[in-house]
């Protein structure tokens, strides 16, 4: 019996300990915001307010992912064309999807920018890379019709206006030379090589540098 009881208090005590630890942890915010000077309490409010908008982004984004994948293209464009004027760097899915919905819509200018983008970023290895070469053909394919028939353009929204998301790493193989360092050039003489003079001898590009090619902005180094 005595050991009944005293493994009954064991018990007691545990379950006492489990919910002065949740109760602890609920109060630590709170006490830490409380520690916090005035302008500190502004920047956490902010932070949290960022995080809080790129939830909602990254919801639509969601969204306008399952359009594309239900046919309803009008609206996904409109879910897709919110999302990027409300983030701060796009991420490759964004670029793919964008790439992949203007298809459907009619902007093949549009859809062959994104979709090229996509693949400089993920080459052979991502997630949409046999999809986004497939709806690449089919766009160039009937941008060169729309150019033989003369059509009048859509207005676009090219990637060009919008920083890219390189991922964790924070680089890219480099375009340029497509990572090899070197440029290699064929003429009827034969074929001669140059150092790459955007990857500065690496192979690869930054985030930032890779961004600045894609708009055109990036010096090629002097030599």
């Amino acid at each position: 019996m005595a050991w009944y009881v005293e493994k009954r208090i064991d018990v007691n005590r545990v379950s006492l300990i489990k919910k002065l630890v949740v109760v602890g942890c609920l109060l630590f915010p709170l006490v830490v915001f409380g520690q916090l000077t005035e302008k500190e309490k502004i920047q956490q409010m902010e932070l949290d307010r960022n995080a809080q908008k790129q939830r909602a982004v990254r919801q639509q984004l969601d969204t306008a992912i399952l359009l594309v994948d239900k046919g309803e293209y009008l609206a996904a464009d409109e879910k897709l064309n919110y999302v990027l004027n409300n983030i701060k760097s796009v991420p490759s899915d964004l670029a793919y999807y964008f790439g992949e919905n203007s298809y459907h819509i009619g902007k093949y200018k549009q859809s062959i920018d994104w979709l090229n983008k996509y693949i400089q970023l993920k080459g052979t290895s991502g997630q949409h890379s046999q999809d986004a070469v497939k709806w690449l053909k089919l766009a160039e394919t009937e941008r060169l019709k729309e150019k033989q028939t003369q059509t009048l353009e859509a207005q676009e929204v090219l990637s060009r206006d919008y920083d890219i998301d390189c991922g964790p790493t924070g680089k890219v193989t480099c375009p340029v030379c497509n990572g090899s360092t070197v440029i290699i050039k064929r003429t009827y003489l034969g074929e001669t090589y140059k150092t790459c003079t955007y990857c500065h001898k690496q192979g690869f590009l930054s985030c930032e540098d890779y961004n600045k090619l894609l708009r055109g902005e990036l010096k090629p180094e002097a030599h």
